[in-house]
């Protein structure tokens, strides 16, 4: 399409929506690269200009599908044909581009069968210039038109990708690009930190990012803090950024997640309080060589089975910081089952009452627990 001299329609009263490369009007499909049309006009000095909006709205002669345009002199103000004299200009003619609607929501913008339209998701999730959205079964099909319609309603993205649930300890999910540019890898900026996300190999949510501020306000100085599932090390840099720890023990167990740590930790300048640390978690006791004061354990739905593994590297008195996403009415047996396995590991437990962070579905929350263990003296 470029290279195309621009096209003049001269029919009035096309709503026009706003495309990343022209303009869509309804009635086709067309689009059209410097769409004008010819109009009457009113030319008004600009010194006049404030003046004669008010006259011409009160007068209810503006042309409302068209743009005001104005030269070095003069402001040119779409009128309507019965409008036959103006004091403060003269009635001539004139070329104006057509208002482009402003997109409210693409859900404004994207065309689907009528019947499975209030199935359009109506939230997603930003990472730098990327969205990720999860899109029903029944709209499948429709996948690419519903990204261009978000590329479309938000000219700050450039890439859309359709998300699948987190699934395994690698915190993989489904990513593939429906509109935009055939990328997955952005930077995201939090609380002044900067960081690089591949989102179709490490798990990041930016939903988290209150929550990720409030540990790091909590960390006191000289702690030693073990983050056991780190991904890209967004809970550890900040740590590292807004407190003063002795270190961070960033662990995971993805490769992909622990090379985009690595440029984090470089990025940010925190390679002397961040140490990045490939491995599993359940080996914690033997890759980090201090105990820690106080412990990140952000793997919902699997958490609850690294308990133990936590507990081997928390000191006498730790404090951990515990994620996972469950019904309102699994949480009393599943901090029963925490409760449990510290009993046997010699700890003792207690929590601040459990946060809602996020809903997860309609029935499930991601919560948050502060619990702080301390160890039982020995029994001679």
């Amino acid at each position: 399409m470029t290279g195309r001299s621009p096209v003049q329609i001269r029919e009035a009263g096309l709503l026009f929506f706003s495309w990343r490369h022209g303009l869509k009007y309804h009635g086709g499909n067309t689009l059209c690269e410097m769409a004008t049309v010819r109009s009457t006009a009113v030319s008004v000095p600009l010194r006049h200009a404030e003046e004669a909006r008010r006259l011409l709205r009160n007068q209810d002669a503006i042309r409302h599908d068209l743009a005001i345009s104005k030269d070095e002199t003069h402001i040119f103000f779409p009128v309507k044909p019965t409008l036959i004299s103006f004091p403060l200009g003269r009635i001539t003619e004139h070329i104006f581009s057509p208002r482009q609607e402003k997109i409210k929501s693409y859900q404004d913008a994207v065309s689907v069968p009528s019947q499975l339209h209030s199935l359009l998701p109506s939230s997603f999730d930003v990472v730098g210039s990327i969205a990720l959205i999860k899109i029903p079964p029944e709209l499948t099909s429709y996948a690419a038109r519903i990204g261009e319609a978000m590329l479309a309603a938000n000219p700050h993205l450039t890439t859309i990708c359709q998300i699948e649930p987190v699934s395994g300890e690698l915190r993989i999910r489904g990513c593939r690009v429906i509109a935009g540019e055939q990328t997955t890898v952005t930077t995201y900026r939090e609380y002044g930190v900067l960081l690089r996300v591949d989102v179709g190999s490490v798990y990041f949510s930016p939903r988290l990012s209150s929550e990720r501020r409030r540990v790091a306000d909590l960390v006191k100085d000289g702690e030693r803090v073990a983050d056991l599932f780190a991904g890209a090390a967004p809970f550890s840099i900040l740590i590292a950024k807004y407190a003063h720890p002795k270190i961070v023990y960033a662990i995971d167990k993805n490769p992909a997640a622990v090379e985009y740590a690595l440029q984090n930790v470089r990025i940010n300048q925190v390679a002397d309080r961040v140490e990045v640390i490939l491995g599993d978690a359940r080996d914690a006791h033997r890759l980090i060589r201090e105990k820690g004061d106080r412990i990140i354990m952000n793997l919902p739905f699997a958490a609850h089975e690294f308990f133990s593994s936590a507990l081997s590297v928390a000191a006498d008195r730790c404090v951990l910081h515990y994620y996972d996403i469950l019904r309102e009415d699994e949480v009393e047996a599943r901090w029963q089952q925490l409760v449990a396995t510290a009993d046997a590991a010699g700890f003792s437990v207690e929590k601040e009452p459990v946060r809602r962070i996020k809903s997860y579905s309609a029935r499930e929350f991601y919560i948050g627990i502060d619990i702080t263990a301390t160890r039982r003296a020995a029994v001679a």
